[in-house]
């Protein structure tokens, strides 16, 4: 096997080329003398006993809700109440009770450094205030009994209708946000190059890479519909999309390819899965087939079956419970599953209700662990949506349950999964985060107009996504999400990363393309979406399915550098891609445009040609190509959707 380039080797020849790997950071240090500002002083705490409710409260309320209360997380910091507090953010705990002198949170009182102190914006504490929170600490950081930040809301579950606005846009997407354009002071006209749009669209719909071929020919279509056109014949091919969407949907149904099922608990359901994405089953059949299983759909509601002893939030009764409420409804009821919850108002017995549904036999509720003394009575968590027969068996419940969920009169159904199409193609939910669906969404027209369209087409969600695909919103230039900004204002698709999958079936179609003329969307073996997660996989973000993932992270880690800049996986694989492009037969300036527009859609500069040219070696040996192969795998141009 080629030897692999060690980090040093490799960050050499990326500088050489004038990319910069994607994680990677380059920090500015300051210039010669400059200091930090210098932090107030640190109080003495006040001697009285502190009353959370008259002395702490009232701090709180005033400087901190704003970016870090009523489900706000600024910093990964939430203090809606005293679990979140004490929980902390990105940095670790905010304060570490009985020692407030060495709490962060008084250390980030006290700087004058715009950067970090706090509040960030509006005046700081004044020492006496500080004072007061030092005491508070000192004392245990006692919180009063039942309070929340919080202010909870409950979305309403009925369809709401809205009519289309007048206006010259001809896809209603574009009609709905034109008002919204015009009061945040969005242009409204700005969009994408084809060259974009096209590696954008295939991306989305199928996963893949579009060929050199494929690009050049859509770049040459002069018809003004090309690309409504193109997102037509994506959509209709039935196996690329189904080995694409079986990715996501497995994510959100934990349908493991690996995991060892015993004890009765869930199995595979990826045959029945990609037959239903195949034939665009229609969304409320496919969530009630999920619900009350047809022949290969059983796996999802009978869980996992944990080896051992669990907690009694954990039984496969109560998974079935909590996976159908955060998939289907963008409910949490987790905590809920354990205790009355403290992110929003659905109580223990609420859940234990929905999770006997499931049971054969009744289920003793449990509190933290712990029976209560009382047996739950089965019903569904929204009662005016339709009710549950208690005395009825296992499978006739199960089935009330599944008509009740797709029931025309349960809006919130169609509004969770159009809002998670919007959030896989342009970054960001109408609501966020995806699974909170109480919480109000930027534009809640659009929301319920889309919502209402899915159910009027007969919840066909390939409609909806042409509906999004073709919008002019989708093909603006994308955008940097900021998560901090204290108001999200939708300026176009957010900028992404590429999934686990999508990565390395992009590097399977570059290695085939040196074939020569080879078959198109095409990767030349499995789909990575259908293999068993490895470690390369799982480093770069594919889950382990045993919980519900709705939504990958996007943000690169430390793990994923160090994969990606010198593991052995990737490096077999780049190993394998220089030796298929060197007996290729081309010559090196063929290979180097080869590689520019099969990985990038674009051909290099002029000062990019050189470099790669002299990464490549003249004339071109496998070692060389490996390694720029590699350097543009790890090009930004590469690993992000714009």
């Amino acid at each position: 096997m080629t030897p692999y380039p060690t980090d040093a080797m490799l960050m050499l020849r990326i500088m050489k080329l004038g990319v910069i790997a994607l994680a990677t950071t380059w920090v500015t240090a300051p210039f010669a003398g400059a200091a930090d500002p210098a932090p107030r002083k640190l109080p003495a705490a006040v001697t009285r006993k502190i009353d959370f409710a008259a002395d702490v409260k009232p701090i709180l309320q005033r400087s901190c809700i704003k970016c870090h209360a009523n489900g706000k997380r600024k910093g990964g910091f939430n203090i809606d109440h005293i679990h979140t507090f004490l929980g902390g953010g990105d940095s670790g705990p905010a304060v570490v009770p009985g020692k407030s002198a060495e709490s962060p949170l008084i250390e980030l009182l006290l700087s004058n450094d715009p950067d970090e102190r706090m509040p960030a914006k509006g005046d700081p504490l004044t020492l006496e205030e500080i004072a007061i929170l030092r005491a508070w600490i000192d004392q245990g950081v006692k919180w009063e009994k039942g309070f929340t930040f919080a202010k909870f809301r409950n979305a309403p579950l009925a369809p709401r209708k809205v009519d289309l606005p007048p206006g010259p846009e001809a896809n209603p997407v574009d009609r709905l946000l034109a008002r919204y354009y015009k009061q945040h002071h969005v242009k409204a006209d700005a969009t994408v190059s084809d060259a974009v749009f096209v590696r954008r669209v295939f991306l989305d719909t199928i996963g893949l890479l579009p060929t050199s071929v494929e690009l050049e020919a859509f770049r040459a279509d002069k018809r003004s519909d090309k690309r409504a056109r193109l997102v037509a014949e994506l959509l209709a091919d039935k196996q690329n999309y189904s080995e694409h969407w079986v990715t996501f949907w497995s994510d959100c149904l934990r349908n493991s390819y690996s995991r060892q099922y015993h004890g009765g608990g869930g199995k595979q359901i990826t045959g029945w899965l990609k037959k239903s994405l195949a034939e665009n089953k229609p969304y409320d059949q496919f969530v009630r087939e999920l619900i009350d299983p047809v022949a290969g759909s059983d796996g999802f509601i009978k869980g996992v079956a944990w080896r051992g002893t669990v907690n009694a939030s954990q039984v496969t009764e109560m998974q079935a419970a909590q996976n159908v409420a955060q998939v289907f409804l963008g409910l949490n009821i987790k905590c809920a599953s354990c205790h009355d919850s403290f992110i929003n108002d659905w109580k223990l017995k609420q859940t234990y209700a929905l999770a006997s549904i499931f049971a054969e036999q009744p289920m003793q509720v449990h509190r933290c662990n712990k029976p209560i003394g009382e047996k739950a009575r089965p019903a569904f968590l929204y009662p005016e949506l339709g009710t549950i027969d208690p005395a009825a068996p296992r499978a006739q419940r199960v089935k009330q349950l599944s008509v009740i969920m797709t029931s025309p009169k349960n809006g919130r159904l169609a509004r969770t999964v159009v809002n998670r199409l919007w959030a896989i193609f342009f970054g960001r939910g109408l609501v966020e985060p995806v699974d909170e669906m109480d919480n109000p969404a930027w534009n809640q027209d659009l929301l319920d107009w889309l919502a209402v369209d899915l159910v009027n087409q007969g919840y066909d969600l390939k409609h909806t996504m042409r509906l999004l695909l073709t919008s002019k919103a989708y093909q603006r230039p994308s955008v940097p999400l900021d998560p901090d900004a204290d108001e999200y204002v939708f300026q176009g698709p957010a900028v992404r990363r590429m999934s686990a999958e999508q990565f390395l079936d992009g590097l399977d179609q570059i290695i085939l393309a040196a074939k020569g003329k080879v078959k198109a969307r095409s990767t030349g073996r499995q789909r990575a979406g259908l293999r068993n997660l490895d470690r390369l996989m799982r480093t770069l973000g594919r889950p382990k399915r045993d919980v519900v993932v709705t939504r990958r992270e996007s943000i690169a880690t430390t793990a994923q550098l160090i994969e990606l800049s010198n593991g052995k996986p990737l490096a077999d694989l780049m190993a394998r891609g220089g030796k298929a492009w060197l007996e290729s037969g081309h010559q090196t300036d063929a290979i180097v445009n080869a590689l520019f527009v099969n990985a990038l859609g674009r051909n290099p500069s002029a000062r990019e040609r050189q470099s790669a040219r002299d990464v490549a070696g003249s004339p071109a040996s496998a070692q060389g190509i490996e390694d720029l192969l590699w350097i543009l795998a790890m090009h930004p141009e590469f690993q992000l959707i714009h």
